[in-house]
C-alpha cells in the first residue's frame, strides 16, 4: 500500500473538510455573539475570566500542539530519532506584571516588543512554513493563494471574537485532530507489521543513494536513534546532547508554559485558581500524546519511504520537497497521503489545518493584547476600551500580511528540519526572558534598572548568536563544515543555559549596585509576599493620579461612542457595530468608590482555592511528575 500512487481527495473528503470549517466558523461566531462584553478588554483578550477548566487545558493543549508540531516533531523523528520527545515531556498580559513590578513603562514596553519579535520569527513563521508544507504536499494548491485564504478564515473569526471564540473553537478541534492522529497512528503501525517492527525497519531504512555511493554517514540512522539522552559532546544541530535535555530543554519549556503570552493568556482566562491549575494539569496529561500521535507516525514514515524522507543527495532532495537541505519534513503528510483512505483522509487534513488555525488564532489574539495593552496604551493612554479591542483587530490583520511576506524567509533557513529551527530561534531569545521573570519572583532585590539594562545584555547577545545561525547556514551532509568555532561547536540548548545565567548575572549585579525597591512596593508581587494582605503603595504616585484621570475620561469617551453607535439602525451600521464590538447600551453607573476597587482588585487577585479541588489537582501535578520521570527514564 506505501508503494501504490497518493490517491487524490475524493467528494466525501471535500465534504467533510467543508463540514468541518463551517462548524469551527459558525462556532466562532457563536462565541462572539454569545460574548456580552467583548467590547472590553478583559472579554476580547480574556474571554471574561470565566472559562472552565477543560476549555482551557484544552486550549492550552491545541495551541502549543499546532502544524509546526505535526510536521517538526515528526520531521525531527524521521531524521534523528525520538529524542526530540524531550520537549514534549517536560511540562490582562505577562508583560503588565512587569510594569507593576518594577515601575515605570520601558521595561514592560522592551519586553513586548521582544516577544512581539520572537513570536513573529519562530511562532509565526513555523505555523506559516507548515501549513504551506501541509497544503503543497496534500493539495498542489499554490502556496501563496491557499495560505491567504486559511489566514483569511482564520483571521475572521479570531477578529470577530476575541480569546472567547479562539478557546471554544480549540476544544472542537483538539477532539478532531487527536482523533484523526490516532487513526492515522494505527494505519501506519499496520502497515510496518506493528511496533515491535518498528526498530529493524528504521534502523534499516538508508536511502539507496547512501548505498550507491558508499556514504558511511549521510543518511544513516545513529545508533542513539531509540534513547532520549545521547553524548554530550554533540555539536550538530539535529542531535541533542544530555546536558542540553535535562536543562536547555527544561529552561526553554519553563519559558513557553510559565511565561509566554500565548500560553499564559488561557490561564488568565479561567475562573479562578483552582479552575487555571486543573486546565494546565489536563494539558499535562495531554503532552504524552504527541510520543505516538507525531514521534512514531515521523519514524513509521522514514521506514516506508526512506528515499524521499530521508533523502541525502541536494538534487533529489530538491525534486522531492524543494528544499535541497533535507526532506524530513514531509514525513506527515505524506503518511497522510499515502496511507489514510478516502473520507479519513479529510478528516485527518482537516484535523491539521485546524491545528494551524488554532495556533494562528491564538498568537493573533496574544500579539494583539501584548501591543494594545503594553504598547498602544504607551502612546493613547486615554484610550478607550473600544480603542483598545479595535487596535488589537488592526494589529491582527497587519500580522496576517507579516505572515504571509515571512513565508520565503523560513523556507529559506538551511537546517532542513522545522522543529530545529524553532527550538534554535527559542534558544537565542527565551532565555533572557525567563532569566528576568524568575529573579523578578524570587528576588525582591532586583530592581528596575538591573532588570532593564539585564535584558538588553542578553537581547544582544542571543541576537548575535541568532545572525551568525541564519548567515552561516548549516552544510548540508558530506560538506565541509566551516562555521565559525562559536557557531558549529556550541549547540544552541547548551547557549540556551549560557544566555540564562548570563542574564542572570547581569541582572543581579545591576540591582545589587543601583537603588532597592521598598518592600511595601512590593506586596504580592513576589513569591514570598503573595499571601501578604497588607495594600500596596503605587510604585508612582504621579503615575497612580494620571491613571486614574485617564481612567475618568476613558468612561466619558465609552458614553459618547455609545451614544453614536445607537444611532446607525441600518444593516451597515449595526454590522459595523458587532465587527467592531461596540455596545449600543453601555449602562450609566456610578464609578466605584476607592472602597469597592479595592474589594474588587481582592477579589480579582485572589489566590484562594476550594480545599478539595487543591488536593485532587496537587496529587493529580505529583501523579503527573512521576510519569514524566519514568517516560524519561523507560525511553532514556
Amino acid at each position: 500500500m506505501a508503494d501504490e500512487e497518493p490517491s487524490a481527495l475524493v467528494a466525501v473528503d471535500i465534504v467533510i473538510i467543508v463540514l468541518h470549517f463551517l462548524i469551527v466558523f459558525s462556532l466562532g461566531l457563536w462565541a462572539s455573539w454569545r460574548g456580552s462584553d467583548k467590547n472590553t478588554t478583559s472579554g476580547y483578550f480574556l474571554a471574561g475570566r470565566d472559562m472552565s477548566w477543560w476549555l482551557v487545558g484544552l486550549s492550552l493543549y491545541v495551541s502549543n500542539i499546532g502544524s509546526s508540531s505535526f510536521i517538526g516533531l515528526a520531521g525531527s523523528a524521521a531524521a534523528s530519532g525520538y529524542a526530540v520527545i524531550a520537549y514534549e515531556f517536560q511540562i490582562t498580559t505577562v508583560p503588565e506584571y512587569l510594569k507593576l513590578r518594577f515601575g515605570g513603562e520601558r521595561l514592560q514596553v522592551g519586553i513586548s516588543v521582544i516577544n512581539l519579535f520572537l513570536l513573529v520569527l519562530a511562532s509565526l513563521s513555523a505555523e506559516m512554513y507548515a501549513g504551506s508544507i501541509i497544503i503543497r504536499e496534500t493539495l498542489g494548491w499554490n502556496i501563496y493563494l491557499s495560505t491567504i485564504l486559511l489566514l483569511a478564515l482564520t483571521a475572521i473569526y479570531t477578529v470577530a471574537g476575541g480569546l472567547k471564540a479562539v478557546i471554544y473553537t480549540d476544544a472542537l478541534q483538539t477532539v478532531v485532530m487527536i482523533t484523526g492522529a490516532f487513526i492515522l497512528m494505527g494505519i501506519g503501525l499496520n502497515e510496518i507489521g506493528g511496533l515491535d517492527q518498528l526498530y529493524i525497519k528504521y534502523m534499516t531504512a538508508i536511502p539507496n543513494t547512501t548505498a550507491i555511493y558508499g556514504n558511511t554517514s549521510c543518511g544513516i540512522p545513529t545508533p542513539d536513534a531509540f534513547h532520549i539522552f545521547r553524548d554530550a559532546r554533540a555539536t550538530n544541530p539535529n542531535a541533542l546532547p544530555w546536558p542540553g535535555v535535562v536543562m536547555g530543554i527544561f529552561l526553554l519549556s519553563a519559558w513557553y508554559f510559565c511565561t509566554n503570552q500565548v500560553i499564559v493568556q488561557r490561564t488568565l482566562a479561567a475562573a479562578d485558581v483552582s479552575e487555571a491549575k486543573a486546565g494546565t494539569i489536563l494539558a499535562g496529561y495531554c503532552k504524552i500524546l504527541p510520543f505516538f500521535l507525531m514521534i512514531i507516525p515521523g519514524m513509521i514514515s522514514r521506514s516506508l519511504w526512506p528515499d524521499e524522507v530521508a533523502c541525502v543527495e541536494p538534487d533529489i532532495c530538491e525534486n522531492v520537497c524543494s528544499n535541497q537541505y533535507g526532506c524530513s519534513n514531509i514525513a506527515y503528510p505524506r503518511m497522510l497521503i499515502y496511507l489514510m483512505p478516502p473520507g479519513l483522509k479529510g478528516l485527518m487534513l482537516a484535523a491539521m489545518l485546524a491545528a494551524l488555525m488554532s495556533s494562528l488564532t491564538s498568537i493573533f489574539n496574544s500579539a494583539s493584547s501584548m501591543f494594545v495593552i503594553d504598547v498602544w496604551l504607551k502612546v493613547r493612554p486615554t484610550s478607550t476600551e473600544l480603542e483598545l479591542v479595535v487596535a488589537g483587530k488592526l494589529c491582527t490583520l497587519i500580522l496576517v500580511v507579516i505572515s504571509v511576506l515571512w513565508l520565503p524567509v523560513i523556507e529559506a533557513f538551511g537546517s532542513g528540519e522545522l522543529f530545529v529551527y524553532i527550538q534554535s530561534i527559542s534558544s537565542y531569545f527565551s532565555p533572557t526572558m525567563f532569566a528576568l521573570y524568575t529573579t523578578a519572583i524570587l528576588s525582591e532585590r532586583i530592581n528596575e534598572t538591573g532588570a532593564f539594562y539585564g535584558i538588553i545584555c542578553g537581547f544582544l547577545i542571543g541576537l548575535t548568536r541568532a545572525m551568525l545561525d541564519i548567515v552561516y547556514g548549516v552544510p548540508p551532509c558530506g560538506e565541509e563544515d566551516l562555521r565559525p568555532g562559536l557557531v558549529k561547536n556550541f549547540h544552541y540548548l547548551h547557549f540556551a543555559c549560557f544566555l540564562y545565567g548570563a542574564t542572570l548575572v547581569c541582572i543581579v549585579v545591576i540591582s545589587l549596585l543601583s537603588k532597592p525597591i521598598p518592600s511595601i512596593k512590593l506586596v504580592r508581587l513576589t513569591w514570598w509576599s503573595k499571601h501578604i494582605q497588607l495594600p500596596r503603595e503605587p510604585m508612582s504616585e504621579k503615575q497612580a493620579l494620571k491613571d486614574k484621570e485617564n481612567e475618568a475620561i476613558k468612561i466619558e469617551k465609552m458614553k459618547e461612542i455609545a451614544e453614536q453607535a445607537a444611532k446607525r439602525t441600518s444593516f451597515l451600521g449595526k454590522t459595523w457595530n458587532f465587527l467592531c464590538s461596540i455596545d449600543t447600551s453601555v449602562p450609566d453607573v456610578e464609578p466605584l468608590s476607592e472602597e469597592e476597587k479595592r474589594a474588587l482588585e481582592r477579589k480579582m487577585t485572589s489566590i484562594v482555592e476550594r480545599p478539595l479541588i487543591m488536593k485532587i489537582v496537587a496529587w493529580n501535578g505529583v501523579l503527573l511528575a512521576g510519569v514524566g520521570v519514568f517516560l524519561f527514564a523507560f525511553y532514556g
